[in-house]
């Protein structure tokens, strides 16, 4: 599970930011993960309440906007949203000359706390 990682990477940081901030606690932290970068929301919220527990970020609140995958045909110039993240091919007119547009987003947007 690299999710446990990734959320324990991701709190270190903000709490090295918030406290140069002179931010005592964290209530809100908001990441964005599109579904090509494999991070799975539910497990990182799991790890996120697992990880929580000291005073920095007790009772803090993870949002996660998950983006979906979105391609530009080459040929045909479409943007399309795709279903299924094994088939790179454009709805429009069938070509599989797409760019990858949205979808492999994985940072953390913002964060809110409170000051000393």
């Amino acid at each position: 599970m690299h999710e446990l990682s990734i959320v324990e990477g991701v709190m270190n940081m903000v709490r090295e930011s918030a406290l140069q901030s002179n931010i005592k606690k964290v209530n809100k932290l908001k990441l964005v993960i599109g579904r090509l970068s494999m991070v799975l929301p539910d497990s990182m919220q799991f790890c996120f309440q697992a990880l929580s527990q000291d005073e920095f970020f007790r009772d803090a609140v993870l949002e996660i906007e998950q983006r979906e995958i979105l391609i530009r045909c080459k040929k045909c110039e479409q943007q399309s949203v795709l279903e299924d993240i094994y088939c790179y091919i454009c709805p429009g007119c069938g070509a599989n000359e797409v760019e990858i547009i949205q979808g492999r987003e994985l940072y953390l947007d913002y964060y809110e706390g409170e000051e000393n």
